[in-house]
């Protein structure tokens, strides 16, 4: 049965749960344990993949099709456990079953209220999978004292009771200003926030602090002191110039011997961190820089492309280089010539959205990476812009473009070489949407299988002819336009196992130019870069030798 990790947030919101919670979970496997982590939002949506990319960064997807936080992202990143759908939940989605429940009869008549029918399905969700794993580690979304967030700290803690004693324990995460002007480091509001989670029952065994620099010894005795926690166990959690540093640096403050300590775990395996000191050494020690610009239109927010951009820093340690990613807002080149802006790179990528705007800049960005034999990645709608700018410039149909911007308008504008995905192929059955669908949870989801042409050079990149990759999408290219555009040299080199859904384009006559249907980066990780991203960076390094 699994020991659980519960960690919470208090002082401000943002301030690294997710990190501190994946680094956790990297350093209890370090010492031979196996870990499974978990994310509990506060929000009534029902999942993420409504809002906005502005709203809550990027939407991160599980190999079985969840739409989740893009704290997933982290736990996948530094633990290599894949997340599934049964990591994820929401306000929204435990009242949208505890409805459906009341709705079915389930509860007998009764009058459904917070306490017990909302926390007891927490509890159920907290559950799932508890005898697969030595620790599970659930994030609590949000901050201390939010009114949404009140369901989830009683089921936590009615949770904690429910277990035998010392088989439950609480982190939390909270922020030590420090004043400038008078020169200190403040405590007091860690101390409210340790005094706000005691007041609804919960008492922390771990206290991890945000800070510029290290805690003095007068402060950490002040904390353990007000706090009520061990001084060993008040976590000193500073800057860092690399998130991957943070396994290390929690090392070095004593987490994880905290954690085990709160367990009674004594004594403790000795963790191996030979795979981290790697990482480290892979990430302050490079040989060389590349410049590789993200022509997007989500730029003006980071969290947006999250997953790209660790992507992109995994392929830099797998070539041994620093990859400068420089975000580009698509619509700049809407109004302005992209040569001045893009001749300094070394490769160029064109990200996943939705909806036209940006799209024309994104189309030239493809254009100039095609035309001046720059690397070029496009990924989702970044290979959608690269068929429809092959489909406009080479082949010839001056009107090609996509549905889903006929669909915004209202009105037919283009020659639909990217459609609206109507029914496809999902394990044995078969999945029909219409257009006019629910937004929610419709589009093609998770992992699926593509089959890539032998000698293609995807099929060298990733050394086999048949791949698993992550699907957000709900609109595809036409495969009825593909022998047009394969005389002109763009070729499909990855196909849906049915032949009908195009997921990987190439353009035969250059040094690297692939579009791909799927998201490569949300596989990739820090000790284990995606190939294709991998790939991707060591042709940067070949240009900028060139250059």
């Amino acid at each position: 049965m699994a020991r659980f990790i519960f960690i919470t947030g208090g002082v401000v919101s943002s301030l690294g749960k997710g990190l501190a919670s994946a680094a956790l979970g990297a350093l209890l496997q370090a010492r031979g344990f196996t870990v499974r982590l978990r994310k509990l939002d506060p929000y009534l949506n029902v999942d993420p993949g409504t809002m906005s990319p502005f709203e809550h960064g990027e939407v991160f997807v599980t190999d079985d099709g969840a739409e989740t936080d893009l704290d997933l992202g982290h736990y996948e990143r530094f633990t290599g456990v894949s997340a599934r759908a049964t990591d994820s939940i929401s306000s929204g989605r435990i009242y949208s079953n505890v409805l459906e429940k009341e709705r079915r009869g389930d509860y007998l008549g009764k009058t459904i209220q917070v306490i017990p029918h909302v926390t007891n399905e927490i509890k159920d969700f907290i559950r799932i999978g508890e005898d697969e794993v030595d620790f599970m580690l659930c994030e609590i979304g949000g901050t201390v004292g939010d009114i949404e967030g009140l369901p989830f700290f009683e089921a936590i803690r009615q949770f904690s009771q429910d277990r035998p004693r010392g088989q439950c324990i609480f982190m939390h995460l909270t922020l030590l200003p420090y004043i400038r002007a008078s020169g200190e480091l403040k405590t007091k509001p860690t101390q409210h926030s340790v005094k706000e989670l005691r007041s609804i029952g919960i008492a922390p065994d771990v206290l991890v602090c945000r800070s510029e620099g290290p805690i003095p010894e007068k402060e950490r005795e002040k904390l353990a002191l007000f706090c009520n926690v061990r001084p060993d166990a008040v976590i000193a959690a500073q800057d860092l110039k690399s998130i991957y540093e943070a396994p290390l640096a929690y090392h070095r403050e004593g987490l994880d011997q905290a954690v085990l300590d709160a367990f009674q775990i004594s004594p403790a395996p000795k963790p191996d961190l030979g795979k981290w000191e790697d990482v480290s050494d892979r990430i302050f020690n490079p040989e060389g820089e590349v410049r590789v610009a993200i022509v997007g239109k989500y730029t003006q927010l980071e969290d947006a492309y999250k997953s790209i951009a660790e992507a992109l820093t995994h392929g830099g340690m797998a070539n041994r280089v620093r990859v400068k990613a420089e975000w580009i807002d698509a619509e700049l080149f809407e109004r302005e010539d992209p040569s001045p802006w893009l001749e300094g790179f070394h490769a160029i990528l064109v990200p996943g959205g939705f909806g036209e705007r940006g799209t024309e800049g994104k189309l030239k960005a493809a254009e100039f990476a095609r035309t001046r034999q720059i690397p070029y990645l496009g990924i989702c709608l970044g290979m959608q812009m690269a068929v429809i700018e092959a489909a406009r410039n080479v082949a010839h149909l001056a009107d090609a473009g996509s549905e889903e911007f006929d669909h915004e308008a209202g009105r037919k504008r283009f020659t639909p070489v990217v459609y609206h995905l109507k029914e496809w192929v999902q394990g044995n059955a078969t999945v029909i949407r219409k257009a006019d669908d629910t937004k929610g949870g419709t589009m093609r989801l998770g992992s699926y299988t593509a089959h890539l042409a032998a000698g293609s050079k995807v099929a060298g990149i990733y050394g086999a002819t048949v791949i698993e990759e992550r699907h957000r999408h709900r609109y595809e290219v036409d495969i009825k336009y593909r022998d047009k555009l394969e005389a002109c040299g763009l070729v499909f080199s990855g196909m849906s196992p049915d032949g009908r859904l195009p997921e990987i384009v190439e353009w035969k006559d250059h040094p690297w130019f692939i579009g791909v249907q799927f998201h490569p980066e949300l596989k990739s990780k820090p000790f284990a870069p995606h190939p294709l991203f991998a790939d991707f960076v060591r042709a940067a390094v070949e240009v900028s030798r060139l250059v």
